[in-house]
């Protein structure tokens, strides 16, 4: 079956289309990128022609997130390989990558393996594991790099935790780079952080919460980034949230540090007083910051000093949200919301353009997992697309969502940008109802 999308303003990380352009897809792959008055007629070998039309839409490479938490195995309470899918298709994403803290840890070759056979009978977007740096997560002992890369893992990480041993952190860096893996930081030391539930300050005074200092991110940002040096290899830093981070990695990069960062859409939106109302779904790891840490995550956004949006998209049962915001688990969901954020929050006012949020979303995460079949449309191509209205305004209601996991701090929001359709190896795995076409 072959797909033909017509009237298309194609958006790339370099350049947007003056004109409407017609995309014809075949096998998997971007065959033919033609002026829209061209017919698919004229393109196929035969056969079958589904087609949208994408007239007032903009065309944009699939999404990928280096950064879900997609809980299975262990947690199918909480959300599935399967229900987590149709999230990440309902919100533009055609790549997820998961972290490895699942029961049990994705630590060894048989647990990757399991995770790609459920994504592959899903048959919806593609699915990475993400491997753990240590065993068990435990901090102890390094885990085979080399198992869970030939098992399909393109980076490890232990997310959740940081890697708080320096050398046991230093091992892990020279291991991935012989095994040509990325490791993914979670920026964060336990012995600063303590039992800390929301940033550290005047805020969390008043409100009678445990504080979380920023400096527990920030020297584990700075440590890394040391190593990175000493050692001449990469790290790649989970969920900035932080000024001084921000100014840590600005300078790195300018010393020609091989570091990369990621925000999520919650770090650039909320700050620490969304707290005000003890709404635990607003509770998550690295902690809500203040105003001018918000808009220094924005400023890094838009000047590339952090290199891409990941969702951090956590899922927890209803059940587990009610506790007190003490004893609440950390974390939101967010394969839904981000695009609409995304649009709301940092293109509408112009902060970034549609070429930069393309390049934060796809061409970015892309270059640096490695996947260079994705993250631009041109041909020869994989066909991983995502087709979004920009003028669109939806509401988020709670039962829209299509995650197991209702646990968002947006619902009644307003956003303004809609995902039309998602298109994952040539195949339409979400279109939103009404859209023409098919």
């Amino acid at each position: 079956m072959s797909l033909w999308i017509k009237n298309a303003i194609i958006v790339n990380a370099d350049k947007i289309s003056r004109k409407p352009q017609d995309i014809f897809i075949e096998a998997g792959f971007i065959k033919k990128i033609t002026a829209s008055s061209d017919t698919p007629q004229t393109l196929s070998k035969g056969g079958a022609v589904n087609s949208i039309d994408a007239q007032g839409k903009l065309v944009m490479p699939g999404f990928i997130d280096m950064h879900v938490h997609l809980r299975q195995p262990g947690r199918e309470d909480k959300e599935t390989i399967e229900t987590g899918s149709r999230a990440a298709a309902k919100g533009g994403f055609t790549t997820v990558m998961c972290m490895p803290n699942t029961n049990p840890v994705i630590d060894n070759g048989m647990i990757v393996k399991a995770i790609l056979d459920e994504a592959q009978r899903v048959g919806l977007v593609n699915v990475i594991p993400i491997g753990a740096i240590t065993r068990g997560q435990k901090n102890e002992e390094l885990s085979d790099m080399f198992e869970l890369k030939e098992a399909g893992c393109r980076a490890l990480s232990d997310d959740g935790k940081s890697v708080v041993n320096s050398q046991l952190m230093r091992l892990a860096m020279e291991y991935a780079r012989m095994a040509e893996v990325l490791l993914i930081e979670h920026c964060q030391d336990p012995n600063l952080s303590g039992c800390g539930v929301m940033n550290e300050g005047r805020t969390s005074t008043l409100l009678g919460l445990k504080g979380d200092p920023g400096v527990s991110e920030t020297v584990i940002v700075a440590r890394d980034i040391e190593l990175a040096h000493y050692l001449n290899t990469r790290i790649h830093l989970a969920h900035i949230s932080l000024k001084r981070s921000v100014e840590l990695i600005r300078f790195a990069k300018s010393q020609g540090i091989r570091v990369t960062a990621e925000a999520a859409p919650h770090h650039f939106t909320l700050t620490e007083e969304a707290h005000e109302s003890f709404d635990t779904n607003t509770k998550v790891n690295p902690p809500l910051r203040t105003k001018e840490d918000v808009e220094a995550i924005k400023e890094a956004l838009k000047d590339g000093t952090i290199d891409c949006i990941a969702t951090d998209h956590a899922p927890h049962t209803e059940e587990d949200k009610e506790a007190d915001f003490d004893h609440a688990p950390f974390g939101m969901i967010g394969l839904e919301t981000a695009v609409g954020l995304v649009i709301t929050e940092l293109v509408d006012p112009k902060i970034i353009s549609w070429a930069q949020m393309v390049e934060r979303m796809s061409a970015a995460p892309a270059r640096i997992t490695g996947l260079c079949h994705k993250g631009e449309i041109s041909e020869g191509k994989e066909a991983d697309i995502t087709v979004i209205d920009p003028h669109r305004e939806w509401e988020v209601r709670r039962q829209d969502f299509v995650s197991k996991s209702k646990n968002s701090p947006f619902i009644g929001r307003t956003l303004k940008g809609c995902v039309e359709a998602t298109i994952c190896q040539g195949r339409v795995v979400y279109q939103r109802e009404g859209v023409p076409g098919l």
